[in-house]
């Protein structure tokens, strides 16, 4: 598959369509026009985007940190003083609801 020649055919439509163009500017320049065709309107034409506020949303969520800084804070002073203490019953609980789950 070769892209030159689709690319040669778009240089010649680009190519023929400006010629045609400059040839009418040229006509109307000089008084020539034919008198039948009504001047081409052209419209200017804006790139336009619009986001929802749901993204907005999901922005802020994505730039927030969920890590709850004080009780981490709170934890690792506890552990490191020795005073952090974790019910046995706790643990066994929460080791047979992994394995179940």
């Amino acid at each position: 598959m070769s892209y030159n020649n689709g690319i040669g055919d778009l240089k010649q439509a680009l190519s023929s369509i400006a010629s045609k163009s400059t040839s009418e500017t040229q006509q109307v320049a000089s008084g020539k026009a034919k008198e039948s065709s009504p001047p081409t309107v052209r419209q200017t034409r804006t790139d336009e985007a619009r986001l929802s506020s749901t993204g907005g949303l999901i922005a802020q969520a994505l730039e927030g940190s969920d890590v709850r800084t004080d009780k981490v804070a709170a934890l690792q002073q506890a552990i490191a003083s020795g005073t952090y203490n974790v019910s046995s019953s706790d643990v066994a609980e929460k080791m047979i609801r992994s394995l179940l789950d």
